[in-house]
């Protein structure tokens, strides 16, 4: 990362840690064997899979055979519901998620749809919250699954999972959460919250791109997602990524260990620069709940254009996004600040701004000010696009 940039996109993605990397290497190299093949070659690769699944499963209250490995979030949301759904006979079953998942979760849910089973999108509130309530009344009994994401990847709300949970097992309904945002961040123990199913991805904790993770609890029947081999306990076939795997586990638990410490760090740095912007006479708003993403903020700035502000501050070396880094060619509102209702003249001025331990307190105070100085003169007018 360059000494000048001012990296503050860490929901789209993160640098690889240099633990992880250094984990990463000898299984890209000497240790190249196919973990299921018999041979000596094999045995290494087999336990260090072993090993980093076990590694996994303990940062959530997991138990190791509960951990399947995926090429990321979007495999593993797409697989927890299709992997319930495909059980159901004569599309009978209901699905149940929000108006503001992942689009990993809501095309899903269209292509469900669209081979006819039903699809229930719950709205949520001006916070971007799902009100528990809400479930209770649209739950039917053919309802069989409940998704609904830990934290919007845009404005970072945090949903109220072990109620939400509650609610569907009372229905006799799997739980499932996408957690992409949420794994390596925030205390997370899938047994105490009542989570049937989970989906992570690494590159969000500083992992490797490519690899992530499906958690299915003990007990839980979904059909397979790919066939062939019979990787995955014959779930989802074809070669272990034994590199993307170690190097996934690494980061996790490096997260782990440093967890209160990261997130007491990374929550000053998100005060900070709310603090100076709020010193000066930008109108903004913060979208969202209190209760987010540490380092997570949705900022929406009156009268502008929030592309045009995600390219100047480009420009100036600071790279921020305008939501969801899977959305980020579409220009037009995105379906979360419609769903929280967030005025026009607001939300098209938009911007996310997510921070890692990579940050310092001498980059939010540039930020800053780089902000200050773009928008305060296209709010009056002094920039023509």
């Amino acid at each position: 990362m360059s000494n000048t940039m001012i990296y503050a996109d860490h929901a789209a993605t993160t640098a690889l840690s240099p633990g992880a990397y250094a984990a990463m290497q000898p299984w890209l190299q000497t240790q190249f064997g196919n973990p299921s093949t018999r041979y000596s070659l094999a045995r290494e690769p087999r336990k260090a899979v072993a090993s980093a699944r076990q590694a996994i499963a303990d940062c959530i209250g997991a138990k190791p055979d509960e951990i399947i490995f995926t090429s990321g979030g979007t495999e593993a949301d797409n697989w927890a519901l299709t992997g319930v759904a495909f059980r159901q006979p004569d599309f009978k079953c209901e699905i149940i998620s929000s108006c503001i998942e992942h689009h990993a979760i809501l095309h899903t849910c269209d292509f469900l749809k669209h081979m006819g089973y039903g699809i229930t999108l719950l709205p949520v509130d001006k916070q971007g919250v799902v009100n528990p309530e809400t479930l209770k009344k649209h739950i039917k009994d053919t309802t069989r699954l409940v998704s609904i994401m830990f934290a919007n990847n845009e404005i970072g709300s945090i949903q109220p999972i072990k109620e939400l949970a509650e609610i569907a097992h009372q229905h006799g309904c799997l739980f499932h959460t996408d957690a992409v945002q949420c794994v390596g961040h925030i205390p997370i123990d899938v047994q105490a919250l009542g989570i049937d199913m989970l989906s992570a991805s690494a590159h969000k904790f500083n992992g490797p791109k490519g690899i992530g993770f499906l958690y299915v609890r003990d007990g839980v029947s979904i059909e397979s997602f790919m066939h062939g081999g019979a990787q995955e306990k014959g779930k989802r076939a074809g070669t272990e990524n034994v590199a993307g795997i170690i190097g996934m586990a690494e980061a996790l638990r490096e997260h782990q260990e440093h967890m209160a410490e990261e997130i007491e760090y990374v929550s000053g740095l998100a005060e900070t620069l709310l603090a100076d912007l709020r010193k000066t006479d930008l109108d903004f708003l913060v979208n969202g709940s209190k209760s987010r993403v540490p380092g997570s903020m949705s900022l929406s700035f009156r009268g502008i254009d929030g592309e045009a502000l995600m390219h100047r501050l480009d420009f100036k070396g600071s790279e921020v996004s305008t939501g969801s880094a899977c959305d980020s060619m579409r220009t037009i509102l995105s379906h979360v600040l419609r769903a929280i209702a967030a005025p026009e003249e607001y939300a098209y001025g938009t911007i996310r701004i997510t921070l890692g331990t990579d940050n310092t307190m001498d980059q939010m105070h540039t930020l800053a000010e780089q902000i200050y100085d773009i928008t305060s003169r296209m709010q009056k007018g002094g920039f023509h696009l």
